[in-house]
Order: structure tokens, then C-alpha cells, then sequence
């Protein structure tokens, strides 16, 4: 069964029912939000790691199994090697929906070999901004756009609070909440950050990892969506999204994601949510969706949906 990082559950709850004028009434203590790599330095961002240094398992690898509580950012941490080295010995692996049990190679901290790999993308990072809680923690969103003709995968970025001085508060790993990000689209990573001692000046984000998905890959299927309806209530806290996905290929989705954006009228992320259809998706049974985002931030102007299918 597939789990999802420790924040999220958070997140989906704070965006369905977040502490709205609060939020409005401190939007003033993180100052300026925009980061200045995206207003002021070129957007895109290369990722890591490099085409010719490439993490991969040793010719006896270390096998560990997924436990409760468990992310790829702990599991790297606890044997010593880096975020990207782990992705790089687990190719198939969804950084969003670890499962109790799952296998995991562990490659051997420092070994590098120099074999050929797809070429990285490179992402554009449109927006990088944090909104402030009643409580003092802030929810930071990164979002990135896809420009090529391929779909990416597995989508990863660092994000880090930095202090007036220039001096790092504290960084958090985050990874987008489809495992898939098609050509033109775009994709907010959100990270959420406790109270921090320090007055936060700017968040930065760095891609870590973005894998173009192979001509002929099947593990992901063909969807769309039909009929969708947003409707902001009376005071554009919240937004009531409505419709339905219908398989376009062959085959039945087991496993059907749909993620909403939400944005204000400067087209800023202020809400998202991943909804998860309890039903099959096949060509003859469309699947039917009706749930609500919420801002953390200002009004709702406008809802944007990705969807994701797996057999």
C-alpha cells in the first residue's frame, strides 16, 4: 500500500481548512517572499547529479526495507550517502508514496561510476514563495515548469531558508506531489517549515533531480479530464472542484491521483491538494471528483489540475 511523506497528510488538511486571517494578518514577517534567483538570475536551474558521475549499487548491494515514518531523505541521511546517489540505485521508485515493505538498493557511500544515463532536464523555477501561520511556521512553495516535449519524473528540489545576512536557517528536501509532470505543465513542490528563530529574508529552491521518461514507458497511462468546474466561495478562501478522468489508451488505473492548484490574482500559489480516487479507472468507467482546495494565503482566483494514472 503506498504512503505519503509525513507532511502531507498536514498539508492537506491545512489546505482544506487553513487558519485563513491569521495568516493574512503576519503575511508581513517573511520579507520579500519572491526569491531573487527568480526575478533577478537566470530560471533555469541545472540538476543534479552530473550526466558523467552517476551513483550506482555496488556489485554486492545493500538491500533496506521501507519502515513506518520512513522517507528517501531519512534513509539517505542514515547510511551516509546523498539524496540523489539513492535515487540514482532506485530508478523506479516514486519518492511520494514509499510503501511499508518496499525494497530499496543502497549503493556504497562514495562509489561512483562514470556510465552513460538519460540527459537531466533542466527546470524552470517560476515562483519560489513562503505564507506565514498563525503559529509562526510558514508553508513554502516552489513551483516548476516542464518545457520540453518529454514527460519528467520523479521531481525533486532542495528548499532553504535564508536570513537577511545570507546566512541558511534550515533546509528541507521536497518532492512533487504526481510523480509525473507532462510537457507545458507546471508543478508546485511545497515544504513546511516550524516556527523558525530566525527573521526568514528569502526562500531558495534548487532542483535536485527531474528524469525524462523514455520513449515506450508504460507504467503510466493515458488520462484527461472532462466537465471540470471550480467553484470560489463568497470570501475566495476556499474552492469547490468538480469532474471527471477518463482513460484515453487501453488497459484499467488502479492507482488515480489528481492535483489541484489553486492561485491568486498575481498568480501565486496559495493552495494545493492531491485527491486519490478510491475507484478503478478503465476506458468504460469514468471516475467522477468533487473536493475542496484552500488558500493559506490571498483570495482564490483560479484552480489549475494535473492528473497522474497507473495501472
Amino acid at each position: 500500500m503506498r504512503r505519503f511523506p509525513a507532511w502531507l497528510p498536514l498539508l492537506l488538511i491545512l489546505t482544506a481548512c487553513g487558519q485563513k486571517a491569521a495568516a493574512t494578518q503576519v503575511f508581513g514577517t517573511v520579507i520579500p517572499f519572491q526569491t531573487q534567483a527568480v526575478t533577478q538570475t537566470a530560471t533555469l536551474i541545472p540538476v543534479t547529479p552530473a550526466l558523467t558521475e552517476i551513483s550506482l549499487p555496488t556489485p554486492t548491494p545493500v538491500s533496506y526495507t521501507v519502515v513506518r515514518g520512513d522517507t528517501l531523505s531519512s534513509i539517505a541521511l542514515s547510511h551516509g550517502i546523498t539524496l540523489e546517489a539513492l535515487l540514482s540505485a532506485n530508478p523506479g521508485i516514486s519518492p511520494t508514496s514509499l510503501a511499508v515493505g518496499e525494497k530499496l538498493v543502497i549503493p556504497s557511500a562514495g562509489q561512483v561510476i562514470s556510465e552513460a544515463s538519460p540527459t537531466p532536464a533542466v527546470l524552470t523555477l517560476k515562483q519560489a514563495r513562503c505564507w506565514p501561520e498563525a503559529t509562526g511556521g510558514l508553508w513554502c512553495f516552489g513551483l516548476l515548469q516542464n518545457d520540453y516535449a518529454e514527460t519528467l519524473e520523479n521531481i525533486s528540489a532542495q528548499f532553504v531558508l535564508v536570513e537577511a545576512s545570507g546566512q541558511e536557517i534550515t533546509n528541507q528536501a521536497a518532492y512533487g506531489l504526481l510523480d509525473i509532470l507532462p510537457p507545458g505543465k507546471s508543478m508546485p513542490l511545497a515544504a513546511h517549515f516550524a516556527a523558525p528563530e530566525q527573521t526568514v529574508a528569502r526562500l531558495q529552491v534548487k532542483v535536485l533531480t527531474a528524469i525524462r521518461l523514455l520513449p515506450g514507458d508504460t507504467r503510466y497511462l493515458p488520462v484527461e479530464l472532462e466537465n471540470t468546474l471550480v467553484r470560489v466561495d463568497a470570501s475566495g478562501r476556499s474552492a469547490e472542484v468538480s469532474g471527471r478522468a477518463v482513460l484515453t489508451g487501453t488497459g484499467s488505473a488502479g492507482t488515480l491521483w489528481l492535483l489541484a492548484t489553486a492561485y491568486d490574482a498575481a498568480g501565486e500559489v496559495v493552495g494545493v491538494r492531491r485527491w486519490e480516487s478510491a475507484e478503478a479507472l478503465t476506458v468504460q468507467a469514468p471516475v467522477g471528483f468533487d473536493f475542496m482546495v484552500s488558500s493559506l494565503g490571498a483570495r482564490i482566483t483560479r484552480v489549475e489540475f494535473l492528473v497522474e494514472a497507473r495501472p
